[in-house]
């Protein structure tokens, strides 16, 4: 992340020793009231051989799960995140070429190109899904997988031990978000998101983030926070107001109507909504609920 140094011995060392010894990764809480208790855990929706196993009381708890609650259903049926994409991520109309600056066009084709993808595959494609495709394959460069993702892993745990999944978003109200930006925000959004490419930036985040996740470094969470809250970009502004504090709200409410309903269930949500004061925590403790930090 700019500005600021990455300390990596540990992640290579986590990579080195053997895969049946499981450590800390990203953030746990436990959370009780309406006399029932939950685990929150922080997931990555992308993933490493290295990643796994997760500690036993991740493994122990989706187990003995009544439910496991996910942002979204990683085995449910792939048609409707395809469904979702064409209603959210395609143009219906021209492309984006038809408002895009040669100038951009011409980083744009370059950063496609560097990621090894066809641009015209993505020539219908809203800037928004633009620039995720872009976010993704910057992920893939660096050996993370969306096959191995931690929520995947989490999803096949609970089918094997027969405990009901609970999705609390779908893809459709995920993407649908994205085009509440402008035409012109969404082009920024892009732009934004290939100047941190060009410049090394993004990979550097993605550094960040991952090992922040993989040694459950609660100072290094904390730094991006402090990031993610100075952010002024159109890009930064909409990912912590839109993607990760709105959000926060709705998911706050079902998972606190799953702790009235059941016990001993566990949730798992994107690392980045645990962090921060308007993470899903804090709004829990606002709600009258103990949340207690495991790691």
């Amino acid at each position: 992340m700019q500005g600021q140094i990455i300390v990596v011995f540990l992640g290579w060392l986590l990579l080195a020793c053997s895969p049946a010894w499981a450590a800390d990764r990203g953030a746990l809480f436990k959370v009780a009231g309406k006399g029932h208790t939950m685990y929150l855990f922080g997931t990555m929706h992308v993933g490493q051989p290295g990643f796994y196993p997760l500690e036993a009381r991740i493994a122990a708890a989706v187990a003995g799960a009544s439910t496991l609650a996910l942002e979204i259903d990683p085995l449910a049926d792939p048609a409707t995140l395809v469904q979702a994409m064409q209603a959210h991520g395609m143009h219906t109309g021209p492309g984006m070429e038809t408002a895009m600056p040669p100038a951009l066009r011409a980083r744009l084709t370059r950063a496609l190109t560097r990621a090894g993808i066809d641009p015209n595959a993505v020539s219908r494609f809203r800037p928004w899904l633009t620039a995720t495709v872009l976010a993704m394959a910057e992920y893939g460069a660096q050996g993370y997988r969306t096959d191995l993702s931690v929520d995947l892993h989490l999803a096949q745990l609970a089918k094997a031990g027969k405990v009901r999944v609970l999705a609390l978003e779908t893809a459709s109200s995920q993407m649908s978000m994205f085009n509440r930006m402008s035409d012109a925000d969404q082009l920024s959004f892009m732009e934004e998101s290939i100047a941190l490419i060009e410049s090394g930036k993004q990979g550097t985040e993605i550094k960040q983030i991952v090992e922040a996740w993989r040694t459950a470094d609660q100072r290094a969470f904390n730094d991006i926070a402090e990031r993610l809250a100075r952010d002024t970009t159109v890009s930064g502004k909409f990912v912590k107001d839109i993607l990760l504090d709105e959000r926060n709200v709705g998911i706050a409410d079902k998972l606190e109507q799953l702790l009235g309903r059941e016990d001993k269930s566990v949730a798992a949500i994107g690392v980045l909504h645990l962090l921060g004061s308007k993470s899903v925590p804090a709004l829990l403790i606002e709600r009258g609920l103990s949340v207690e930090r495991v790691y």
